[in-house]
This record gives C-alpha cells, sequence and structure tokens, in this order.
C-alpha cells in the first residue's frame, strides 16, 4: 500500500529537524498538503519556505542546520562555534559564518546571518563536518574557534575569548598544547600566550 503524502511529509520530518518546501516537493509532498498542514497545526511554518513539526521540540541548532542547507560552502565561525562547542552562554543574535575571500556573500533572510571572510589558509583549515538534526554542518574545531577569536579581536571581545580559553581547558576539551599549536598554527600565537600561560601555571 503506497504512502499518502501526509504520511511521507511525517516520515521525512520525523528524521529531519527542519524542512524546506522543495524538500518535501522532492519526496511527492505538494504545496497544497503542506499549506494543509500549516492550517491543521501539524507543521509550523518558521521562515520563508522552511518548516519544523508543531508538537518538536525546539532545536537551539535549528538556525545551525538551516544555514548549512541554504549556505552549503560557508563554515560555522566565532561566536557560533564557540556556542555550540559550549565554550561560552553568550548566544549570538545571528549565525556567524565564514566565508572565502572571494566567495558570494549568501543572500539569506532567514536565518540572520553574520558574514566574515576568511583569506587562505584560515578559511579551508580546521573544518569538521558535524551531524545535527540529520545534516552535516561544517564547522571549525574547538582549537582553532579559539585561535580566531584570539586573532579577530574587532570580532571578539577579547574577554570572551579568554572565557573560551579558560573553558576549554577546565572542561578538557583541548589540552594546552593543542591550543597551542593551533594558535600558532592561524596566527593568535602573540595575542594568545600570555593568557595561555597564566591558565596553565598551576598545571
Amino acid at each position: 500500500m503506497s504512502q499518502t503524502q501526509i504520511e511521507k511529509l511525517r516520515d521525512f520530518m520525523s528524521v529531519s529537524t527542519i524542512a524546506r518546501s522543495r524538500d518535501l516537493t522532492k519526496i511527492g509532498v505538494s504545496a497544497t498538503t503542506i499549506s494543509r498542514a500549516v492550517a491543521d497545526g501539524e507543521l509550523m511554518r518558521i521562515g520563508r519556505g522552511v518548516y519544523q513539526l508543531s508538537d518538536a521540540e525546539i532545536d537551539t541548532h535549528a538556525t545551525l542546520i538551516e544555514t548549512a542547507k541554504r549556505a552549503p560552502n560557508a563554515v560555522i565561525c566565532l561566536m557560533s562555534a564557540l556556542a555550540y562547542h559550549g565554550l561560552t552562554d553568550q548566544l549570538p543574535r545571528a549565525v556567524w559564518i565564514a566565508i572565502g575571500a572571494k566567495d558570494w556573500k549568501p543572500n539569506m533572510t532567514y536565518p540572520k546571518i553574520r558574514t566574515v571572510r576568511f583569506r587562505e589558509p584560515y578559511f579551508s583549515s580546521g573544518v569538521e563536518s558535524h551531524s545535527i538534526g540529520g545534516v552535516e554542518v561544517r564547522m571549525y574545531s574547538i582549537t582553532k574557534s579559539i585561535a580566531d577569536a584570539f586573532r579577530n579581536p574587532k570580532l571578539v571581545d577579547r574577554s570572551v575569548a579568554i572565557e573560551c580559553l579558560k573553558s576549554a581547558l577546565e572542561d578538557r576539551k583541548a589540552s594546552p598544547s593543542e591550543l597551542a599549536n593551533a594558535a600558532r598554527t592561524y596566527g593568535a600565537w602573540n595575542t594568545m600566550k600570555t593568557y595561555l600561560e597564566a591558565l596553565t601555571s598551576n598545571g
């Protein structure tokens, strides 16, 4: 027995935190069925052509997922990466993404994004792939994100960078040597050195 469109929609949404209308269209769910699901309160429209199950637990990383879908070549960076890695309690109002020096800047109304340009080797290095809600999200590693924070004082307040460095050490998310190596690799050693030495002097 073939599935109805609403059954296809439910199956898709059970494994995907967020869906775009074109994702649903590809699996045979019409715009009419989507509209009916919204009207019935089963589906919630959270952005232009972007939907989530109404009774789904709100995913704090939903904006990261949607950003990854809409800007697959960008990399989650700075405040958004630091927050995802659990290094700071500060939640950014926009998703921070890095693009290459000559890349086109994504044109997005949802989610709200803050775009920074990284030249090489800073853009392509230190990138990890995290599976969030069934979507692969490109993001800088803990050590790279901290080095970037120290390297870009105009973008990340120094007190926040120090907080993240301290959190990484206290929670053993990165070792002093790993942090030092990243700082040297990504041009942040001169600014991070004093703080790293102070935080590890009693270790």
